[in-house]
């Protein structure tokens, strides 16, 4: 599909009255349109600009994700914190409990805080962030919907449950790994259904054990009526490690539900056992420990900027450029787009039009 650029500020202006407009608060929708376009900085896009109508805006209209967060602490003592998100934005969420463990460790060393019951938070990768400015090594995961199947198994009982690690460096940009404990995630089989692309061969399995292959939305229908579900990182069953995806997820998964009394598995779908639509119910945790409680920070980036360094600086594979460390590609993308804007492709172009007309914002977009 074509593509248009629109500059930072409409979009960042756009995404935030567009919230402001459904009801978010004027601050907590500067939080939440911040994460989403970091997305678009680092060319997450299957998490940016393309989720912004179809999982947060649609959600809190059909009601089931809520404009007005409620950010419940239910338990704290001086290194940890329970919240009850009561269904809230979680981007808000994930922001104020990463700030909660940011404090804690910057003055006891390490700080922690488990959530229950919140909505999609966008990139964990923004989180870790968090930490890694304030000069603190960043974890943060989230369960979602069920969609991964486990190891040997072919029905989704967990989410694609990112495990996110931070690590502050002395380079441009600080170690920052994101990624999801599946093979692919389904931010990106909805993404490959919007530009045309097909499923990449060994990240979906059918009921009877196959591979699922061919076009992105029809594989998508079939991870949401449970006759097919993504796999974990090593693919399908245990010849490339499959289990060690699997494990990861199962601790993400852990630490996502049992600290805080969280929902897990089925009851994640977003769906009563009527199959009428309810709220998601996810969990996330957040853990922050402060470099300065061991031998200090500039002790810390510095090491770990060596470490770094001498990784990329290893013997390459014939026909390889270069050798990356976590957050370096995503650095090169912010720098070729920070003149110039946001990729929006044609689909989320007819999205943010119709955001626009229905809560009648006064913008013109370059697609109109």
């Amino acid at each position: 599909m074509p593509k248009m650029i629109l500059d930072w500020k409409t979009t960042h202006d756009f995404i935030k009255d567009a919230f402001i407009g459904s009801g978010v608060p004027a601050d907590e929708a500067e939080i939440v349109t911040d994460v989403i376009l970091e997305s678009d900085r680092r060319g997450i896009e299957s998490h940016g600009c393309n989720r912004f109508k179809p999982v947060y805006i649609d959600r809190i209209k059909a009601g089931i994700q809520f404009p007005t967060t409620n950010f419940e602490i239910l338990k704290e003592t001086e290194t940890t914190a329970v919240v009850d998100g009561h269904h809230g934005m979680g981007q808000v969420i994930g922001y104020k409990a990463m700030s909660m463990a940011i404090e804690k460790a910057k003055k006891y060393g390490m700080g922690m805080v488990a959530v229950r019951n919140s909505t999609h938070y966008g990139i964990a990768g923004y989180y870790t962030s968090m930490a890694t400015k304030a000069g603190c090594i960043g974890m943060t995961g989230t369960n979602a919907r069920p969609s991964v199947a486990p190891t040997h198994g072919v029905q989704g009982m967990f989410g694609t449950n990112p495990f996110t690690l931070g690590v502050p460096t002395d380079e441009e940009f600080d170690f920052n790994f994101d990624c999801a404990t599946s093979i692919t995630q389904n931010g990106k089989v909805e993404y490959y259904e919007r530009i045309g692309e097909e499923i990449h061969p060994g990240t979906v399995i059918d009921i009877d054990g196959n591979p699922v292959e061919g076009d992105a939305g029809v594989a998508l229908k079939k991870i949401r009526q449970g006759t097919a579900a993504l796999t974990t990182l090593g693919g399908i069953g245990e010849a490339l490690g499959g289990y060690k995806g699997y494990g990861f997820a199962m601790f993400v998964e852990f630490l996502s539900s049992i600290l805080q009394d969280g929902a897990f598995g089925k009851d994640l779908d977003g769906k009563d056992e009527n199959g009428n639509i309810r709220p998601y119910q996810l969990g996330h945790f957040f853990i922050a420990i402060d470099t300065n409680h061991f031998l200090g920070e500039d002790i810390c980036r510095k090491k770990a900027g060596d470490i770094i360094r001498n990784i990329r600086a290893s013997k390459k594979a014939p026909g390889a450029e270069r050798i990356y460390t976590a957050g370096e590609k995503e650095y090169e993308i912010w720098l070729q787009r920070k003149d110039s804007g946001v990729p929006i492709n044609e689909s989320v172009q007819a999205e943010m039009s119709k955001v626009r007309d229905d809560l009648g914002l006064d913008y013109k977009f370059p697609w109109d």
